[in-house]
């Protein structure tokens, strides 16, 4: 069972990281962020290469989030002013919308990386709000690279602690996990010099 399911991540692990976080960033509520972690996991353990983790979710997200870019600005709209209901809902949300990503578009585009329901909201609010097309590619491409290098890094270091911490509280849990792990070794690294200073005192 065991040789069964490490044939398929290592075949085809990498395909389906790309769909599950592509589809997640594109609109759909998919775990994106737990099948990187769990990629960063595996490469840990050699199953997979963390460099190529990384280059495919990094890829994903900004594609993904490029298509429900352009669903929101060309399909959106029209669908938000279809019914009746939802004239009056879009016709109090999408001008402060347009407003408020004409100012922190560009932060909004980039921290929603790092956010659970703004990750698959954010990109369809950016085309519904005509937010221009390059400004919103070069942060959501920031945004991308910088979450799949962080995210995967910290799940391949720091194995299954920092995934439990990302899982749980977020990119700042793991932070935490990670802060710690520096502290102590730090730590550690201090009282061997201070034995060894002790030792030639002697």
């Amino acid at each position: 069972m065991t040789h069964w399911i490490n044939h398929l991540v290592e075949s085809y692990g990498l395909g389906l990281l790309f769909v599950v976080i592509a589809l997640e960033s594109a609109g759909l509520p998919l775990p994106g962020e737990t099948s990187l972690i769990f990629a960063g996991v595996w490469a840990s353990k050699g199953h997979l290469e963390i460099e190529w983790v990384i280059v495919v979710a990094a890829l994903a997200a900004i594609v993904g989030d490029n298509l429900g870019y352009w669903l929101g600005r060309t399909g959106g709209r029209a669908l938000a002013y279809r019914y009746e209901w939802s004239r009056k809902f879009a016709e109090r949300v999408v001008p402060p919308s347009e407003r408020f990503f004409e100012r922190h578009g560009a932060k909004t585009v980039f921290l929603a990386r790092f956010i659970t329901g703004l990750r698959v909201t954010a990109a369809w609010m950016a085309g519904i709000s005509h937010m221009p097309w390059w400004r919103f590619f070069f942060w959501n491409a920031a945004g991308g690279i910088v979450w799949a290098t962080g995210v995967g890094l910290v799940a391949y270091f720091f194995g299954q602690a920092a995934a439990d911490a990302i899982a749980r509280y977020g990119l700042a849990g793991a932070a935490v996990v990670a802060g710690a792990a520096v502290l102590v070794f730090l730590g550690i690294h201090v009282w061997k010099r201070r034995m060894l200073r002790a030792e030639e005192g002697a």
